[in-house]
């Protein structure tokens, strides 16, 4: 499993290129993609593709060729393969046969991003790319509303202005969070702030619209606060609306209005006696 660069072609490591030379062969999710890093490093090993769509056929194939005692390197368009890269189907057969597998760290867009976001590293969840369709996106968002560990997404050009709109709706306009863009390449951009003004600073530069991005957030206030403002929220919704007692627990608390919002309307729905929302 060998990782490759993610934009500036100097990242690539030592390793990675000895293993891509001695390899048998080299396994690509697109093969004319891959062709432009081994021209460039003078490698002539064979490639063949294994991507999203012919993985199960190709894993039957590559399995075949390790039982031969050939050596197949793995690699994805750019980074480390199966982080929201094909591979998995790959991968597990290998490991059913028996075979061996030997990672050849390097670059993640991932963990790039998480080492300059200035959020909380110790504890984080990864959540790939948000569903393209709108209520699907907001739908999964509305489950990561309690989330305490930061979040990292992956999003693309034509999603990017969309899905920070729906965080901020959702995760509230003060709730931290980095844009890292085109990592590592000419146009790379790292931008630290809070929602609001990060979906401001895209919206407003049709140039922070292109490339590839990564977006930190900041998780969900602590348990604690939380538990004590739904505790708050419970009393408050009988006498209250959920719109007026989750923006009245919000200016009591340091929890998010949207997050309350979603959590009084749960609530609301397990206690037929609760008051109507007006």
């Amino acid at each position: 499993m060998v990782a490759t660069p993610i934009g500036n072609l100097d990242d690539v490591s030592a390793r990675a290129l000895q293993v891509l030379r001695e390899a048998d062969v080299i396994a690509c999710e697109d093969t004319r993609h891959s062709a432009r890093l081994l021209q460039h490093f003078g490698i002539s090993t064979k490639t063949i593709a294994c991507h999203d769509h012919n993985e199960v056929n190709a894993s039957a194939g590559i399995v075949k060729l390790l039982q031969k005692g050939q050596t197949v390197a793995l690699v994805s368009d750019a980074g480390t393969p199966l982080i929201s890269d094909p591979g998995y189907v790959l991968l597990r057969a290998v490991h059913r046969a028996g075979l061996k597998v030997c990672p050849v760290p390097g670059a993640s867009a991932l963990i790039a991003a998480l080492s300059v976001a200035g959020l909380a590293t110790n504890r984080f969840v990864f959540e790939g790319f948000l569903p393209a369709k709108p209520a699907a996106r907001r739908e999964r968002l509305k489950q990561l509303l309690d989330e305490t560990r930061t979040l990292v997404f992956y999003e693309s050009s034509h999603r990017i202005v969309a899905s920070l709109a729906d965080l901020t709706a959702l995760f509230g306009a003060e709730r931290e969070a980095t844009m890292a863009r085109e990592i590592s390449k000419k146009f790379e951009t790292i931008h630290a702030a809070n929602l609001a003004q990060l979906q401001a600073f895209v919206s407003s530069d049709d140039n922070q619209q292109k490339g590839e991005f990564v977006l930190v957030v900041a998780g969900a206030p602590v348990t604690s606060d939380m538990s004590e403002a739904e505790r708050m929220l419970k009393v408050l919704l009988t006498e209250l609306p959920v719109k007026q007692a989750a923006a009245l627990v919000s200016k009591l608390t340091s929890v998010n209005k949207n997050a309350l919002y979603q959590r009084a309307l749960a609530i609301r729905a397990s206690t037929s006696t609760l008051p109507d929302d007006d």
